[in-house]
């Protein structure tokens, strides 16, 4: 046998000990159910690959040489949402300006958002002498396209203005003017020229396409095809992202996975959903929902577990931060979707940041924050055993 070959026997037998040593030593995948990023399962290989450009879209970094600013909040979709889950007070964002359903009087001065960052040259924004405000701490955004779907019919079944079951609880939909690019689907419902905002911490977006091109304007300061008005000047300028990136982008975020349960039939995770349910958390949290027709295929006529009603709840005078949108009250807000809720850490550094503004370092402070609405659930809670609350805890980190 030559030398050469003899050499390359050798290599090879090198090369294959190294690979198996390092599959060894290195991680695996983690499971699905650890992480929230992901594509939902049964895309076609089409929507495969726009939903891997969106991914691109999402986590693309801006500078002041491709569109950032002149003031801004943040520099990527993804690093307000990392691995696609909850934000950190460092990517909090303040609103302000509306105290009402009659507008924002300080549109003019920069409302609704503050861009609290600045390229080098600009000043950041101040908030304007007299304007309530309140800071919303990025939302997980897995999941989102099956909230997309749920009928403005089945929104409105689960409201009760007027507490006609006499549980306190009396959730209602934020009646929105949606900008003029949306054109609402021939199944919306609307009342007196408004339409239900499902996005967003009050429900103030329409669609992810409307919560898309806000966040591009407002987050990261990019003008589009579809809201060409400068968050600096406010004048309208010539868009600096395409309507293509804005299009996948969406696509992204209606085909991230929903986030899955783990230890679901672990005994303890069983009673704590047990309690959850008897304590009516599940009043404003409703578990099951289910989707319409979408005309992404694996989104229609699909039950999903979110956690949440979609509504906006009065949460009492301890939640009212004085300022509102759309038709919400300013103690007013859309139930958040609990799935996911047991990962949240891992985006935040480790630590949780609950409650829309992240005021909240644990899943306890969470609910003891709870009023209005919430208060009889509250109450039901703190008279819970120990071990009844050990095994919420442990159902609600299952999610």
């Amino acid at each position: 046998m030559k030398k050469k070959h003899i050499l390359s026997i050798i290599f090879c037998s090198a090369l294959i000990i190294v690979i198996s040593s390092c599959e060894k030593i290195l991680p695996g995948l983690p499971d699905d159910n650890s992480v929230l990023d992901g594509q939902m399962e049964g895309l076609s290989p089409a929507q495969l690959s726009q939903f891997l450009r969106g991914d691109v879209g999402f986590n693309e970094v801006f500078s002041g040489q491709n569109g950032l600013g002149s003031v801004f909040v943040s520099t990527s979709c993804g690093s307000c949402h990392a691995g696609d889950g909850k934000g950190h007070p460092f990517t909090t964002l303040t609103r302000f300006g509306q105290t009402d359903s009659t507008g924002n009087k300080f549109l003019h001065l920069g409302g609704p958002q503050l861009q609290n960052r600045a390229l080098p040259g600009f000043t950041p924004e101040q908030i304007p002498a007299g304007a309530t405000f309140s800071r919303f701490t990025p939302p997980a955004v897995t999941g989102l396209g099956f909230i997309s779907y749920v009928t403005d019919a089945d929104i409105l079944d689960m409201a009760d203005p007027e507490d006609a079951d006499g549980d306190g609880i009396s959730g209602v939909p934020n009646w929105i003017h949606p900008p003029a690019f949306i054109t609402p689907g021939p199944d919306a419902i609307s009342q007196s020229g408004r339409f239900i905002g499902r996005f967003g911490k009050k429900g103030a977006a329409f669609s992810l396409l409307h919560q898309t091109v806000n966040a591009y304007n407002q987050d990261i300061g990019i003008t589009s095809l579809f809201n060409p008005m400068d968050a600096f000047s406010r004048l309208e300028i010539d868009p600096e992202i395409s309507t293509q990136v804005i299009n996948d982008v969406v696509f992204y975020l209606h085909t991230l996975k929903a986030p899955i349960q783990r230890n679901a039939s672990d005994s303890e995770v069983i009673l704590g959903k047990n309690i959850f349910n008897q304590i009516n958390c599940s009043g404003c949290h409703t578990p099951v929902l289910k989707t319409g027709y979408s005309p992404i295929e694996v989104l229609s006529f699909k039950e999903f577990y979110p956690y949440t009603d979609m509504l906006l709840h009065d949460m009492g005078p301890g939640l009212d931060d004085g300022y509102t949108e759309g038709n919400a009250k300013t103690s007013e807000w859309k139930t958040p979707p609990l799935w996911g809720l047991g990962l949240s850490a891992n985006s935040q550094g480790g630590n949780y940041f609950l409650m829309h503004d992240g005021r909240a370092r644990s899943i306890e402070e969470a609910i003891l924050m709870h009023g209005g609405e919430a208060e009889n659930s509250r109450m039901q809670y703190q008279s819970l055993s120990q071990t009844d609350k050990n095994a919420l805890f442990k159902f609600l980190n299952s999610l």
